[in-house]
């Protein structure tokens, strides 16, 4: 059984009715509804308004991935529950950062960046899988389009990723590397760019099975902070390592 921790903001949906039209019970609850239906999967979400923003050691140590998405309030989640799901990938926690989440704590933290890139609103989307072969490719055609979405552009300033899965262009002419792995400790992080608030992104079956696929992929190995054995030693010390440390060292 995999574990899904997804942790949602959980702020448009409730400030903005046109955001709530689309997402009723919240981003979070469309994305437990369509990973609670796949087999293999147990999955529970919190938020940024629960104590701890939903993200207990506890509930960390209990994740094999973490589904991540935010946009309004990167800045109010603590500098130690970043840290603590920091922690969690570099030990072998599968991450998956939606759309926004490129500037989320935990993410920036990994990637060691400033993650930014260019942006507006409102564009027709063509995603083109270019690693067929990938896990996270499975079942996926050769391109798909997303007919309204925000429009993120080169240059996104992340390093360069164990592997580009999608790349997007945009029908203003830009183009972007919308779905990049990266390897972190013994964790796995896939960033996939679709799924801007205003629309309805996260219904999209193909935009589903791309994250059905990133979760399993993603997902844990084994490997547990305090669970090490003597052939995974390095694990202990990964906690003692700086974080700019433990990126440049990778």
């Amino acid at each position: 059984m995999i574990n899904v921790l997804i942790w949602n903001e959980y702020r448009h949906e409730r400030l903005s009715e046109e955001v709530k039209a689309i997402y009723p019970d919240g981003i979070h609850g469309v994305l437990r509804d369509f990973l609670s239906a796949e087999d293999g999967l147990e999955v529970t979400c919190a938020t940024l308004d629960e104590p701890e923003c939903g993200l207990t050691q506890e509930r960390v140590d209990a994740a094999d991935v973490i589904v991540w998405w935010g946009h309004m309030a990167h800045r109010e989640v603590p500098d130690e529950i970043a840290e603590r799901v920091t922690e969690a990938v570099l030990n072998g926690c599968g991450l998956i950062a939606l759309h926004s989440a490129h500037e989320s704590k935990p993410f920036r933290k990994l990637m060691g960046t400033a993650c930014s890139l260019r942006w507006r609103p409102d564009d027709r989307e063509r995603v083109f899988t270019i690693a067929q072969h990938h896990q996270i490719c499975r079942g996926i055609p050769e391109y798909f389009e997303v007919p309204r979405e925000e429009m993120y552009g080169e240059k996104f300033d992340v390093p360069n990723p164990t592997e580009v899965i999608f790349i997007s262009w945009f029908a203003g002419g830009e183009v972007f590397r919308s779905g990049l792995t990266f390897e972190r400790g013994y964790g796995k992080v896939f960033y996939f760019q679709p799924g801007h608030e205003e629309y309805p992104t996260y219904r999209i079956p193909v935009i589903q099975d791309v994250i059905k696929n990133a979760v399993r992929w993603a997902a844990r190995t084994g490997r547990r902070q305090g669970m090490a054995s003597e052939e995974s030693a390095p694990l202990e010390g990964a906690k003692s390592v700086k974080q700019n440390d433990a990126v440049n060292a990778l």
